[in-house]
């Protein structure tokens, strides 16, 4: 994939801008890209991740920030996508000089783009960065901001996943139902409380061994399989991805046994096609960014002065949003993936628009 066509020079990425950071003293290399700003500010995540190539790097940077301009606009939020990547290993090279660098990337932005936490990313990290930038969110309470945003993205997928088990089963619980959950990092985590708080049954997996020993001490209840493909081969009603994207292929998508789909994964579709799929296979996919949006509901409510309470209700609308995308794909006889970009879609259009409507201070 490049730049400004995707991969075989076909189509254009539509990105307005893509920016390529780096600090050789630190070892900064930092790559941030916003894909639109119709609505707004793009706001997005850093992601610090060890890719095997610069062109993966640029790959995830550009996929990640236009599903983050689709998740901000179907929240409801008035900001555009954006996303960034440090490529490297946040266990070996994640350094305050370096934070600090990019921090000062970001604030030549001039506002263009608001970062927050990601995969290898944490809120000390967003406090360490902040001390350069005015354009961060993801804080920690000690300064004044949302915390661990991992809280509300959980939350957030739960509500999805209610709406989606009503409109699969009739019923928007998950009670007694079998929940498969693909990673339990942070967002896992508190999204097993959540299944488990509802009186189902979860199955969970994990590459890290860590992750495995603090299931078997908080909850012994929850069963452990050794791989996402004995997860999905297993007898389970619900597939929750919530670690990398790509967790949907040809191969995994033709041997899930779940109905529904509902995770915290970014770009879970690991191309587009296999949303077909699963509709043909009558599994109902939820899709990601409609779901997963609670995380960025609360960073966005730091922006103007953070209330956990109003967050937590904003990202409990997650549910009614879900509803909508299934019922509007029902009606039109296509995937929710489908519905939901449309939706998007045509609210970036929609509010954009009005950014011809000239103001007096913008003359």
């Amino acid at each position: 994939m490049g730049v400004f066509t995707t991969s075989g020079g076909h189509e254009p990425t539509g990105h307005e801008q893509v920016v390529f950071c780096q600090d050789e003293q630190s070892g900064l290399r930092a790559i941030i890209a916003i894909y639109s700003t119709a609505i707004g500010p793009a706001l997005g995540g850093t992601r610090f991740y060890p890719y095997a190539s610069e062109e993966d790097a640029v790959r995830d940077a550009l996929d990640l920030s236009r599903g983050m301009a689709y998740k901000n606009a179907l929240a409801g939020l008035d900001l555009g996508g954006g996303k960034a990547v440090i490529w490297g290993d946040p266990d070996r090279d994640k350094s305050e000089p370096l934070l600090r660098a990019y921090g000062r990337f970001v604030e030549s932005l001039g506002g263009r783009y608001y970062t927050a936490c990601d995969v290898g990313t944490y809120v000390q990290d967003m406090d360490v960065i902040a001390r350069e930038t005015r354009f961060v969110t993801g804080r920690s309470e000690a300064h004044g901001g949302a915390g661990d945003s991992s809280v509300l993205t959980a939350y957030g997928v739960f509500q999805g996943m209610r709406a989606a088990a009503e409109h699969r089963w009739g019923a928007p619980s998950l009670a007694g139902k079998r929940v498969g959950i693909a990673g339990l990092g942070k967002v896992g985590k508190h999204l097993t409380k959540h299944l488990l708080d509802d009186g189902a049954h979860v199955v969970a997996t994990d590459v890290s061994e860590r992750a495995f020993e603090w299931a078997r001490a908080t909850y012994p209840q929850v069963d452990l399989v050794d791989d996402v493909t004995a997860l999905i081969s297993s007898d389970i009603d619900v597939y929750a991805p919530c670690a990398l994207g790509g967790a949907l292929n040809d191969d995994t998508a033709t041997v899930l046994r779940a109905k529904v789909v509902a995770g915290a994964a970014n770009n879970q579709l690991a191309h587009p096609g296999i949303e077909k799929l699963l509709d043909e296979r009558g599994i109902l996919y939820a899709p990601d960014y409609v779901i997963n949006s609670g995380g960025v509901i609360q960073v966005a409510d730091e922006i103007e002065g953070f209330n956990f309470e109003r967050a937590k209700s904003r990202a409990g609308k997650i549910y009614d949003s879900t509803r909508q995308i299934l019922e509007l794909a029902r009606h039109e006889g296509v995937p929710p993936a489908v519905a939901a970009d449309r939706l998007a879609e045509r609210r970036m259009a929609d509010v954009g628009r009005l950014r011809t409507i000239r103001l007096p201070h913008e003359r």
